[in-house]
């Protein structure tokens, strides 16, 4: 074996297209510990170049795939092959680390969530499951995500999950298709180029965002309103509510909290597992924080900051029903959730005059949303300040 891998020369065209198809890549020695393998394809395509380069360090090989070339005319394949198989080894034996093969959708979508978990849990939703997560990235076609997309807009989106009965099940809004297709676009791109446009390489095409449907959310809760509907919040899940009407974070964020997250000494918050996935830390006002400190006394730090009466943290599914029940006993508009709270302060935060800058890094978004979504308001507060210095 070890004198065919010496003798066989990869580099002709002819040689290629005689070797059999099999699951082993057909090896060539470049030199000492590094070795250029061809894999013949089994429909007919161009085969697939694959590097080995042997790691003293680790002492075993590591094995990289390197694509088809398949933009490059045959008799310019080897040398664009043996080029990046150089590189390899130079990587490898200057103690450099090979990054995981990314040779399929899953795995374009796995290193992007790495550091992203809001992305991991849609592809955990959405794509790992479904047949577009087996396709090779260098044989995506726009009809795949065309099809992927329907099946995405075809599915309902989940409301509540029910411990008894059938889950309660919506219609997937434009906004939510928007919000699920733009991981997997921003995954892609971070190893794709857009293809050609009207072809079938312009996979992109299929991720285009649906136009305006990104509406604002219009059901505000004044001061007086939130007060209402903390009063009428059962004892368990007051202090979870309360919180949400002193600070402008995601409900899941907020659920997420534990006791180790906040400083009593210093009134200081660190906000963790968000949606955008990075920690920070915040200042908190006399309030927030004397409600923060008396729901962390006594608890370890690793223990949910605001704890059910069964010791777990909020989530989702269980702070729905308190809160609806609080909204009806209140007599506040049917709709109004958790997460109308959330719009409620920053609303409250933009109306005040507080720059759209800070209020979007205390709340953990963009200032493109809060300008987006509350510059309306800063312009009305700015007309107000204005008037008052007429003479």
């Amino acid at each position: 074996m070890r004198e065919l891998a010496v003798a066989l020369d990869l580099s002709k065209v002819g040689n290629r297209e005689r070797l059999k198809v099999q699951r082993e890549p057909h090896w060539q020695r470049l030199r000492a510990g590094c070795f250029l393998g061809f894999r013949p394809s089994r429909r007919g395509g161009k085969g697939t170049w694959i590097a080995r380069v042997y790691d003293e360090d680790a002492s075993r090989y590591q094995v990289k795939s390197l694509g088809d070339f398949g933009t490059l005319p045959g008799n310019e394949m080897f040398a664009a092959a043996k080029k990046e198989a150089e590189k390899l080894a130079e990587l490898v034996e200057s103690g450099g680390e090979i990054r995981a093969k990314i040779e399929t959708v899953a795995d374009a979508c796995r290193e992007y969530a790495k550091d992203r978990p809001e992305a991991e849990q849609r592809f955990k939703r959405y794509v790992y499951e479904d047949s577009i997560a087996k396709v090779k990235l260098d044989k995506l076609r726009r009809r795949h995500v065309k099809e992927w997309r329907e099946r995405l807009e075809a599915q309902p989106a989940l409301v509540s999950r029910r411990k008894k009965g059938d889950p309660v099940e919506r219609e997937r809004a434009p906004s939510t298709v928007n919000r699920d297709m733009a991981v997997l676009r921003a995954a892609l791109s971070k190893v794709l180029s857009p293809g050609a446009p009207n072809s079938e390489a312009a996979w992109q095409e299929a991720l285009k965002a649906i136009p305006n449907a990104n509406g604002r959310r219009t059901l505000y809760l004044d001061r007086t309103q939130r007060k209402k509907l903390i009063e009428s919040t059962d004892v368990g899940a007051a202090p979870f509510v309360r919180a949400l009407c002193l600070l402008p974070l995601r409900p899941g964020a907020m659920a997420a909290l534990t006791a180790g997250d906040f400083d009593k000494r210093t009134s200081e918050l660190t906000i963790g597992k968000d949606k955008n996935g990075k920690p920070r830390r915040i200042q908190l006002p006399q309030e927030a924080a004397q409600l923060l400190g008396k729901q962390a006394k006594n608890k370890l730090p690793g223990a949910p900051l605001f704890m059910r009466a069964n010791g777990k943290a909020w989530d989702k599914d269980s702070w729905k029903r308190p809160i609806t029940t609080a909204v009806t006993a209140a007599e506040l508009p049917a709709d109004a959730t958790a997460y109308t709270l959330r719009h409620s302060t920053i609303t409250d935060l933009v109306s005040a005059g507080l720059p759209l800058l800070t209020i979007a890094q205390i709340s953990g978004t963009s200032a493109e949303m809060i300008e987006r979504h509350y510059g309306h308001l800063a312009s009305d507060a700015a007309v107000k300040a204005l008037g008052e210095l007429a003479l």
